[in-house]
């Protein structure tokens, strides 16, 4: 049975199936959720907890045998199977197999969680998985995208019977993106230091902090959208957390070829759409493909590949006739090309 985590609340107000799941990245977000089962299990009674941990020593003969013990003083039990990898391997992929085909609802003292992480795209095809999503309530809970943080944010401060404008939540999400953690903590921070009703744009800003964390590929989102302002603070982001200069210009390189080649099938008649699952370009990147072939030219993509056989050269110490500065500021250069909006393009290329 698959359920939103939006559901939860409602499905828990019932008494509680035999076997749950959640997966995600979002920390938070999962964090939260198996807080709720946690809470709702002690409340209908499962007063005693177990917790598994699957590494290379587990040995899955132990999770049999937490679900099927009986306590030592006969109360019920939760049975936390955690799995931070997602992969169980071959004999933990049988075992979780059998361990749902043998589920009776209503059979069993027990209640067993299961959490992982988000899982990719190949595995999410494992028969395991399968027997995850049809045997229990598999909860899978998607990442906040940076277009959906300052929604998300003003429903947490909602919840807190706080509010602010789109300058205040944008503000927010700025300074917390990548770190939904610290965007909760910023969150109760509001709380605590406002009454409830709506925040000024200077009482966010002089309260949140500067906490976002930048991911390396989600630069190349900001890339794709044309977010020069976001690109920017990426860049600058990144260098700023020391993050390898190396592995941000492979990035960049990867998504200026992956344009390239459907910028050379889409002029040869080829639909984007067929080349983006052919090439297994999903998500928020699939979405920013066709307006971004839209706005770059075949020469601009070509040129920018140049670059970044420049931008290589400079990381290694070596000099390059294309750009002026450091390293990191002709990768900026080069990020802002691809990003730069139609009409500046095609005055540069003039």
């Amino acid at each position: 049975m698959l359920l939103r985590v939006d559901a939860l609340e409602a499905h828990l107000a019932r008494p509680l199936g035999p076997l749950y799941t959640i997966t995600s990245d979002e920390h938070l977000l999962a964090q939260e959720a198996a807080d709720r089962i946690r809470r709702t299990a002690r409340a209908q009674g499962y007063s005693e907890r177990e917790v598994l941990t699957v590494d290379r020593s587990f040995r899955w003969s132990a999770l049999l045998s937490a679900t099927q013990e009986q306590s030592l003083f006969g109360d019920r039990k939760l049975v936390e199977l955690r799995m931070p990898t997602g992969k169980p391997g071959k004999e933990g992929g049988q075992a979780l197999q059998e361990f749902t085909r043998k589920i009776r609802p209503g059979e069993s003292d027990t209640i067993v969680l299961v959490t992982l992480p988000k899982l990719d795209w190949a595995t999410q095809k494992a028969a395991w998985v399968a027997a995850l999503q049809q045997g229990s309530v598999f909860i899978d809970i998607p990442r906040i995208e940076r277009a959906h943080l300052p929604a998300w944010i003003g429903n947490r401060l909602a919840a807190q019977r706080q509010s602010a404008d789109k300058q205040g939540l944008d503000f927010i999400a700025d300074r917390v993106e990548g770190n939904l953690l610290a965007a909760h903590q910023e969150i109760q921070k509001l709380g605590l230091l406002h009454p409830e009703g709506k925040l000024s744009y200077e009482q966010i800003h002089d309260a949140v902090l500067n906490v976002a964390r930048y991911d390396v590929f989600k630069l190349n989102e900001a890339m794709l959208a044309g977010d020069t302002a976001r690109l920017v603070r990426m860049v600058e982001g990144l260098k700023g957390e020391g993050e390898a200069l190396p592995l941000v210009l492979w990035a960049v390189a990867e998504e200026i070829r992956m344009l390239l080649r459907l910028k050379a099938g889409a002029m040869q008649g080829r639909p984007v759409g067929a080349m983006l699952k052919e090439y297994r370009v999903w998500g928020p990147r699939e979405r920013l493909m066709e307006p971004a072939l839209r706005r770059l030219e075949l020469p601009t993509l070509e040129r920018a590949l140049h670059e970044a056989a420049q931008v290589d050269r400079m990381i290694k110490g070596l000099r390059s006739k294309a750009f002026a500065g450091d390293a990191w500021d002709a990768m900026l250069q080069l990020a802002l090309h691809i990003a730069r909006p139609a009409s500046t393009l095609k005055r540069t290329e003039a």
